[in-house]
């Protein structure tokens, strides 16, 4: 069930939040928790058994820990864990390369070797993460063990976040599970929140989806360089506005019901340095790795080579984690080898250079990166890149995408909005509206966009959610 369907926006939230307000503080949690399993069944209902075994095994390791038994406690839930991921999300992968391995080394009908696929459970990156930290924090007593099963259960399943993020660490939210308040100011403020995203999400991410899974699609050898040119920079506008979109919803539905989930999203497409992009894209990701993989490797405490080898390991598994194909361990590594550049080399030149450069570095390493995440095979992107950077016209002229996609005014409009929301300029205006007193205008729009979404929805038109296959 997606944030985005008729479905949630009119039948599944308005019947939870009804129920929500009108029962006492002690069922809150319990009804969170039924609502959640319902979300979650809806679209994956064999897979919700393996979430609910994930959570009552990292419920039990959690106490097992608080008993004394720490590393057999910590041992249980990392091994689990990662060996639900390592299947559910890797086996296709693995098995595909040890096929072309087996191949290589001369065994002619290794093509002919097949087991069944593995289906990918949707949102298993995201909480197999989140019952990680949980038990990695009651490890080193950063927090204790819950011991209230259901108020657990909340937390692993809460629908807001629970298939495509942010990574909400129990630590962050443990107080709130016992003792959140709810008023008619947090509800309007989630309710403003939700409606930004959704508008991200349909009027701009799925309109530039639109153009650049078209362009995609086509052999890559035939399009020329505005049209590639065009398509990754559709792909950016899509990616970006898809997963702040949807995260700003999950924030927004967390205002709702009580919680307060820290930002996922700062405005990455600003940043100066690559460094600095991966401190305001998908902030709950980057910090997890920070905390728990890249600082237990030893961080930057050791030998310069030690440092650049830890940060090779966590954007190789950056890359890995987003999806199992080599395109992404190659989009990781990538980022991670213009960090380390930064870092060893260019990191004061950069920042003594005028500041639109610095942005322009910036967006075209980022937006040659895309090209890695969005394309399906590397041969693709290799070729795609070429016809990015080699001038060329191409076998299908610019003139004839752009009036196949009716990119007209409307379209460039979005542009421009879009443009001005991947800026703090939102925020300052909004604020404006504030102080002028005028904040019934901005509400007012507010509204607009809300029935605009729901006139897009409502055609039935394309809405699908990148992140959901991560």
């Amino acid at each position: 069930m997606q944030f985005s369907s008729s479905l949630f926006l009119f039948s599944f939230l308005p019947t939870v939040l009804v129920l929500y307000y009108l029962i006492p503080k002690k069922g809150k949690n319990a009804l969170l928790l039924i609502s959640s399993i319902l979300f979650y069944t809806w679209g994956e209902p064999r897979a919700i058994i393996l979430m609910l075994a994930s959570t009552i095994i990292d419920f039990s390791c959690g106490l097992l820990i608080e008993k004394g038994k720490r590393k057999t406690g910590l041992l249980i839930s990392l091994v689990t864990n990662l060996s639900f991921l390592a299947f559910f999300k890797y086996f296709n992968f693995a098995f595909e390369n040890f096929q072309v391995l087996v191949e290589f080394i001369g065994i002619n009908d290794a093509s002919s070797m097949s087991v069944p696929q593995i289906a990918l459970p949707i949102g298993i990156s995201f909480y197999t993460f989140q019952t990680m930290s949980y038990t990695i924090d009651v490890y080193f007593g950063r927090v204790k063990a819950n011991p209230n099963f259901i108020n657990f259960a909340t937390y692993v399943t809460m629908f807001p976040q629970l298939i495509a993020g942010p990574i909400v660490r129990y630590i962050d939210v443990s107080k709130q599970l016992i003792n959140r308040s709810t008023s008619p100011n947090n509800f309007l403020t989630g309710t403003e929140r939700f409606v930004i995203g959704l508008a991200k999400k349909v009027l701009i991410a799925n309109t530039f989806g639109e153009i650049s899974d078209a362009i995609f699609f086509e052999d890559s050898s035939i399009i020329g360089t505005p049209i590639a040119w065009l398509g990754i920079m559709s792909y950016a506008f899509q990616i970006y506005f898809d997963f702040s979109g949807y995260s700003d919803m999950a924030i927004g539905l967390g205002k709702m019901f009580g919680f307060d989930f820290l930002e996922n999203f700062n405005y990455p497409y600003i940043s100066t340095s690559i460094t600095g992009f991966w401190r305001r894209w998908h902030i709950s990701l980057s910090s997890w790795f920070r905390d728990y993989l890249y600082i237990p490797l030893g961080g930057n405490r050791g030998s310069s080579s030690r440092t650049y080898i830890n940060l090779f390991i966590v954007f190789f598994i950056t890359g890995l984690w987003h999806g199992s194909s080599w395109n992404f361990i190659l989009w990781g590594l990538f980022h991670g080898t213009f960090i380390l550049i930064e870092r060893i080399w260019i990191a004061d030149r950069l920042a003594s250079i005028w500041k639109p450069f610095q942005h322009i570095y910036c967006l075209l390493v980022v937006l040659v990166g895309w090209v890695f995440f969005r394309a399906e095979t590397l041969p693709q992107a290799i070729t795609y890149l070429s016809q990015m950077f080699i001038p060329s016209s191409g076998d299908v002229s610019l003139v004839s995408y752009l009036s196949f996609f009716h990119v007209n005014m409307k379209t460039l409009l979005l542009m421009v909005i879009a443009i001005f929301l991947s800026t703090p300029i939102y925020s300052k205006v909004r604020l404006s509206f504030k102080k002028m007193d005028i904040e019934w205008i901005y509400y007012l729009g507010i509204l607009v966009l809300f029935f605009l979404s729901i006139l897009y929805l409502g055609a039935g038109s394309y809405n699908p959610f990148i992140y959901f296959r991560f």
